[in-house]
């Protein structure tokens, strides 16, 4: 998604599915020690990235050469014009490092997040009961079946509850643990002067844990961002899982869009369980994710919410 609609570019699966095993690798090495020795995740992550460096030009010279038939903008085409209008065409390194930077924000947050929902689905069935019954209520699901033309963009914005749920995954589980902001003006801070100029990062992992705003932080509680609640509502900044200010995510909507059709299908269609005894445990960096993954089995539902057995599994359960 983020290579062909954030990006516009047309590149075959196979050499597709090339790059994304490059970008895996160059993603767990990202906050290697920088010790350029043989065989380090350093010089892993400096290959890795001076591969997808090569493929990303070879894609960014194609769209750039074949825009015609095409009625819409992309964040790429955004950029490029962007740097036009203040005078300053970007060069190729700028685009590609650019278009990197779009990758990882689009695929590795979303991913991360995604990841998170189903773990808390998984944890609290109760949560995920409450969302197929608002999916019921809403005509959006029935007979076990999500019903034609229902998921539309106003349906899906109706749907207060799972609204709740997917701002309380992000609440606790932030993909990113914060972000960096350039000093525009000397000012004052608890008896502290930052200078301008200076670089400074703000925690949004911190914020949402040491918040006045909300109860019990340790708690999944989805039900803290619902109407009889004011949480999410008291003050400012106390919730940021997209950044804050006029620098905020720019795919927020986009990301919350995929997320929230991300459950309703788990609600519809499938159940799903645990495979191993107990929940992985959670790596911070370079994003939120489970160590060595999250093991999940996934059945599929038919209209009367039976199980859709494949053939081999329906042979291995066959009585004999």
């Amino acid at each position: 998604m983020a290579i062909r609609v954030l990006l516009g570019f047309r590149i075959p699966d196979e050499e597709l599915g090339q790059l994304f095993e490059v970008y895996q690798q160059f993603v767990e090495n990202v906050f290697s020690l920088p010790l350029d020795l043989p065989f380090s995740g350093y010089r892993r992550g400096i290959r890795a990235r001076e591969t997808l460096q090569k493929g990303l030009e070879k894609a960014i010279r194609e769209k750039l050469q074949n825009t015609q038939g095409k009625d819409y903008a992309d964040a790429l085409d955004i950029l490029i014009e962007s740097g036009k209008e203040h005078g300053k065409e970007l060069t190729m390194q700028e685009l590609k490092d650019g278009t990197l930077e779009l990758i990882f924000a689009a695929y590795a947050t979303t991913a991360s997040a995604s990841t998170s929902l189903i773990m808390q689905l998984l944890k609290h069935p109760r949560v995920l009961e409450k969302l197929r019954e608002e999916l019921r209520t809403k005509g959006i699901l029935h007979n076990g079946c999500i019903c034609e033309g229902s998921l539309r963009l106003d349906n899906i914005s109706s749907l207060q509850y799972l609204d709740c749920v997917i701002k309380e995954v992000l609440r606790l589980f932030t993909p990113i643990s914060g972000g960096y902001r350039t000093v525009l003006q000397t000012f004052e801070l608890d008896g502290f002067q930052i200078p301008k100029g200076w670089s400074v990062m703000y925690s949004i992992r911190d914020t949402h844990d040491t918040a006045p705003v909300f109860k019990d932080v340790d708690v999944f509680d989805p039900d803290r961002f619902g109407q009889g609640r004011t949480e999410d509502k008291d003050g400012r900044f106390h919730y940021l899982p997209f950044g804050g200010g006029v620098r905020t995510c720019l795919g927020k909507h986009l990301a919350k869009l995929f997320l929230k059709a991300l459950a309703i299908e788990l609600a519809s269609t499938s159940r799903f369980e645990l495979v191993t005894r107990t929940f992985p445990r959670l790596m911070l960096v370079p994003v939120v994710h489970p160590v060595d993954g999250l093991k999940v089995k996934f059945f599929g539902l038919d209209s009367n919410q039976n199980e859709i057995l494949t053939e081999t599994e329906a042979m291995l359960g066959a009585t004999v």
